[in-house]
């Protein structure tokens, strides 16, 4: 089956896009700001279950996760604000009230925050995916002031039906499809919604609990990535997503790495620093979409 949701468009056929300043690559760096219940299976882990046997609660990996909300994501804060760059964290939206100090700081900075559903579940485990979602967006309003305009789902993972929803309540973005290096506009039922490019390439889950690779590697592997689309980024213009998590990027054997990984984009004439909903919108300037 051909992909439903979106028109086959090859890059190399598309108008070019230019971005402002004379950058060729937008990057946006995203945190996943994950909560994991106490009460339930863990959605992954470092540590194997003991004699074969999964228990409730988990307590070496629940506390490996919460070692991101407790230390590490602020680590990572640390390093973006000495660089002045505002990350977009895609917010489990029930960490508004189980780790409001962490919300605080991110809406007073100015940051952006993503949809994330409501606990770190997956959208096709949820008996009430529209309901799950309504209730995500409302509590972000609610407590951050400001309603999502883009989201990430748990895993990535979606139903037949979650474009739709999303759609319908006013999301405009999503970053669950990752197969393109642009924007592009997807198909739902009724409303308009986007895709923003996100990455599993780039995301320190794949590299460091997946392919368990060293330290250095999302260093090494973004400078790579980024040469090869400043090049592309000459004639028409890329995006380049970087996804983190702040128990793993934010570890004292990782940070630097992700220091150094800051520095050199900051560095870069070819990059400009930009957020989910930045994206979107100069996509839509530049190609017109904002006009329909």
């Amino acid at each position: 089956m051909s992909n439903p949701r979106a028109e086959y468009s090859p890059i190399t056929n598309r108008q070019p896009l230019r971005l402002p300043g004379n950058a060729r690559v937008a990057v946006w760096i995203v945190i996943n700001v994950e909560e994991w219940a106490f009460d339930a299976p863990m959605p992954r882990g470092i540590l194997t279950a003991p004699q074969g046997r999964s228990f409730v609660p988990d307590v070496p990996n629940f506390a490996w996760a919460e070692y991101g909300l407790r230390v590490g994501f602020w680590r990572m804060k640390e390093v973006l604000d000495r660089y002045q760059v505002k990350a977009t964290v895609a917010l489990n939206a029930s960490v508004c009230n189980t780790y409001p100090q962490l919300v605080e700081a991110v809406v007073k900075d100015g940051w952006e925050i993503l949809g994330h559903g409501y606990v770190q579940r997956a959208l096709p485990a949820e008996e009430d995916e529209e309901g799950v979602i309504r209730r995500s967006i409302q509590l972000l309003k609610e407590k951050t002031g400001r309603t999502p305009r883009g989201w990430l789902g748990p895993g990535l993972a979606e139903t037949y039906n979650t474009l739709d929803i999303l759609a319908r309540a006013g999301i405009e973005y999503v970053c669950d499809w990752v197969n393109d290096d642009q924007p592009y506009r997807l198909k739902v039922k009724e409303g308009t919604l986007y895709s923003v490019p996100y990455t599993l390439e780039l995301n320190d889950i794949t590299l460091y609990l997946k392919e368990h690779q060293r330290p250095p590697e999302l260093l090494e592997r973004a400078q790579e990535h980024l040469e090869t689309l400043n090049r592309e980024g000459a004639t028409n213009a890329r995006v380049m997503a970087i996804g983190t998590h702040p128990h793993l990027m934010g570890v004292p054997h990782r940070i630097g790495y992700f220091q150094r990984l800051v520095d050199y984009l900051k560095q870069h004439e070819g990059v400009l620093l930009m957020t989910g909903s930045q994206v979107l919108d100069w996509y839509k300037q530049v190609t017109g979409e904002g006009k329909r």
